[in-house]
Order: structure tokens, then C-alpha cells, then sequence
């Protein structure tokens, strides 16, 4: 699988640039940078696994999920330059469902055909639970509320202050859970020694280089995937919540994908649950209004106002996935479920 990874991107990375010089059409391009995106996703995981194998289950789950949304940050960096603000606020909502719904439930599906039965902190549940009910309900459907009785500049202004109370909740959040209640968070001895025994497929130094690197290579191929947008909607009739909310979305965050379901194969539920609700977190209490605060440099700003389809899909996935992970236990069963409320969104979205 990994030689397959480095041929994608052997291949694609030139091809983008041939491309980008002949004016390809949209279509080739965009599978061709979709390609390559996924490819150095994968490389972002094998790089976060191995800093994850000697820096334990939280600091690797909150690296996975921070390179893998630099992806997401970047791709929504240039759609929102473009002016695509729709797309960009779907491929929020997409990141959301794709890291509760599709992310967490291969992880629990996959690693429940081969464990009968999983385990992950208790604590990390529960912690998790009350802060997915505070970004996606709270400052999420908030806004939309309030946003119907306000005029355009007032939504903005809204947005600002949710935005900056989000980030500094967020980083709150990181101190608490990282720093003066560590030791509440902290792993069984078990993991740790199961974890100790794993020899890193790359050094330390090595796999920060090839981080850095492949988020270099993402800035590249994200400028000339946002520009394909438009055509592949006009050629396939998708609109513009769609590509947002199941395209972007699912390129975007690849790397989660790759990292969370590896993990859970090789029975580190632990990880995998802090790579896909963290991701989650991440996304919403940080991704999103750095999104919010960046757009108001730019020609168009961007409100953080979801449509209704959006906030039910969001708060409907978010009850789902607390209710199935606050006793700490999964099963394949429960992936399944989650898989299958994923594809009923889908739908939606697609008929939409």
C-alpha cells in the first residue's frame, strides 16, 4: 500500500505541474490533484504514527488531527480567496460528518471484524462529549438563530466574537487536557507497553521533514484543486454543498482517514478516537473561525452561518456518536451504524 502512496505521488505531482503550464481542462486536474492529496495524506500519517509511537495515544491523536486539518486549512484557505464561501462552509460541515460519521465508523467497523470488542479512555468520552455539544450546537446553531433578526454586518460582527471565544475555548481546552489535568487523561500501563514494543517506521527528525514537506506539497496541489470547483459542478450537476460537504470533505481529510482506521486496526482505539473527534474539535473550535477571522482580510467576508441541513446533519451526528461513545467501548456494529447514518446524509446532500 505505501509503494502504492509514492506512485500516486511520483506520478501525479509532475503531471499537476505539466498541466498547470498546457492549461489541462478542469476534470483531469482535479482527479489528478485529488490523487496527489491523498497520497501525501498518507505520508502525513506514516509521519504522525511514527512521532505517535514514543510521544503517546493524545499528543500523536492531536498531531494527526492538526497536519491532517492543515490540509482541510489550506484547501479552504484558496476556495474562500476564490470567493467560494458556500463551499467552503460545506466542506465544514463535511469535515464534521466525514470525522464522526465515516472516519469513526470505519475505525469501529474495521477494528471490530478483527477485536470482538475495543476499549478507549472513558475520560477522553466524556471530555469529548461535552465539548462537541458545546462547538457544534452552542456556536453553531447559535449564530444561525440569531442571524435570521440581524442584518449582514451584524452576522459578521457575531461571527468575530464567537470565532474568538471558539479559539480561546480551544487552546483552553489543549492546557486543560495536556497540561494541569494530564494525569487524568493519562493512558493504562497496558497501551504504554504495547506501545513501547512498536519500533517507528521513521526517526523522529526524518518524519517531521517529511511533515513539513508534504504540507508544502498540499499548498501547491490545493490552489489548482480549487480552481477545478465550478467545472466539475457544472459538468456533473453537483452543486456547491455537495462538492463542500462529500468531495472537499473527503480529500481534505484523507490523512484522518488513513491514520484513524490504521490505528484502530492495529487496536489503538485510544488514537483513533482522538484522531477523529479531535479532528472534529478541531475543525470547529479552530479550523472555522480562522476561517471566519482570515475572510475578513479578503474581498468577501465569511459569516460562520450554516444552512439548516447543515446544522441538523451536524447536531444529529454529534447525539449519535455521544451515545454510542460514552461507555468507552466499541464494537463493529456500531461502526456500521455510524457508516450507515453517513450514507443516509450522503444522500441528502446529493438530492439536495
Amino acid at each position: 500500500m505505501n509503494r502504492i502512496f509514492l506512485l500516486m505521488l511520483v506520478i501525479g505531482l509532475p503531471l499537476i505541474l505539466i498541466g498547470t503550464i498546457f492549461n489541462w481542462s478542469d476534470i483531469p486536474m482535479f482527479l489528478l490533484c485529488a490523487v496527489a492529496i491523498i497520497a501525501l495524506s498518507s505520508f502525513i500519517g506514516r509521519a504522525t504514527e511514527s512521532i505517535a509511537i514514543v510521544s503517546g495515544p493524545r499528543v500523536s491523536g492531536l498531531l494527526n488531527a492538526t497536519f491532517g486539518n492543515a490540509v482541510e486549512l489550506i484547501i479552504s484557505f484558496f476556495t474562500l480567496k476564490a470567493g467560494l464561501i458556500g463551499i467552503v462552509l460545506a466542506s465544514l460541515t463535511g469535515s464534521v460528518l466525514g470525522n464522526l460519521l465515516l472516519v469513526l465508523g470505519f475505525s469501529f467497523f474495521l477494528g471490530g471484524i478483527k477485536y470482538k470488542r475495543q476499549n478507549f479512555s472513558i475520560h477522553d468520552a466524556r471530555y469529548n462529549s461535552g465539548l462537541l455539544i458545546f462547538a457544534v450546537i452552542v456556536a453553531f446553531v447559535i449564530p444561525e438563530i440569531f442571524s435570521m433578526s440581524m442584518d449582514e454586518k451584524q452576522t459578521i460582527t457575531l461571527s468575530i466574537g464567537v470565532s474568538i471565544l471558539l479559539i480561546a475555548l480551544y487552546l483552553a481546552g489543549l492546557f486543560f487536557k495536556l497540561v494541569t489535568h494530564r494525569g487524568v487523561f493519562s493512558s493504562n500501563d497496558q497501551e504504554k507497553e504495547s506501545e513501547e514494543k512498536e519500533q517507528a517506521e521513521w526517526s523522529r527528525g526524518k518524519a517531521i521533514v517529511i511533515l513539513l514537506l508534504s504540507t508544502v506539497a498540499v499548498a501547491f496541489v490545493s490552489e489548482r484543486l480549487v480552481h477545478t470547483f465550478e467545472t466539475l459542478g457544472d459538468q456533473f450537476g453537483w452543486s456547491e454543498l455537495f462538492i463542500g460537504v462529500i468531495v472537499v470533505a473527503i480529500v481534505g481529510n484523507a490523512a484522518e482517514h488513513f491514520s484513524a482506521i490504521t490505528m484502530a486496526m492495529k487496536n489503538r482505539m485510544d488514537v483513533a478516537v482522538e484522531i477523529s473527534v479531535g479532528s472534529t474539535l478541531q475543525v470547529a473550535m479552530f479550523v472555522a473561525p480562522i476561517l471566519v477571522l482570515a475572510s475578513l482580510f479578503m474581498p468577501q467576508s465569511m459569516p460562520l452561518v450554516f444552512t439548516i441541513p447543515e446544522l441538523v446533519a451536524m447536531v444529529t451526528a454529534t447525539f449519535l456518536v455521544i451515545n454510542l461513545c460514552n461507555d468507552g467501548e466499541s464494537n463493529w456494529f456500531e461502526g456500521l451504524t455510524l457508516l450507515a447514518a453517513y450514507l443516509i446524509i450522503g444522500i441528502g446532500f446529493f438530492l439536495l
